[in-house]
């Protein structure tokens, strides 16, 4: 099984090669017993939501990841996805902004790095 914070970097990576936007991870551990890390990004629309989402789970299952649960594919508008240790949340825009879960789980200090982002000059992020 794939350490806890490379999980989350690898999962953050795989959202990122698929053009997602708006990509955070954070240890919540000492926040919450539901999950230890949180990966949190945003599709374009809901067809884009759905495809990152079967993105993340095709590619960590052929790295032998088991998904335990899957949610929120009807709509396409916020979909988790629960590794165990990690829960990713793929979101719609609206819906990201609505429930912002960054204010409810960041502390100021609990943001994990995500080195592909840093590789970027600062002009070129989004």
């Amino acid at each position: 099984m794939m350490e806890q914070t490379t999980l989350a970097q690898r999962i953050a990576k795989i959202l990122y090669d698929k053009k997602a936007l708006d990509i955070t991870v954070l240890h919540v551990a000492h926040l919450t017993v539901i999950t230890d890390y949180m990966v949190i990004a945003s599709g374009r629309s809901a067809l884009q939501v759905k495809a990152l989402a079967d993105d993340v789970d095709d590619a960590l299952a052929m790295e032998g990841v088991q998904l335990r649960a899957k949610e929120g594919t009807g709509e396409g508008r916020w979909i988790v996805l629960d590794y165990g240790t990690v829960l990713v949340h793929i979101f719609h825009p609206e819906d990201r902004q609505f429930y912002h879960l960054e204010r409810l789980w960041e502390d100021g200090q609990n943001r994990v790095p995500l080195p592909f982002l840093e590789e970027k000059a600062p002009d070129e992020q989004a």
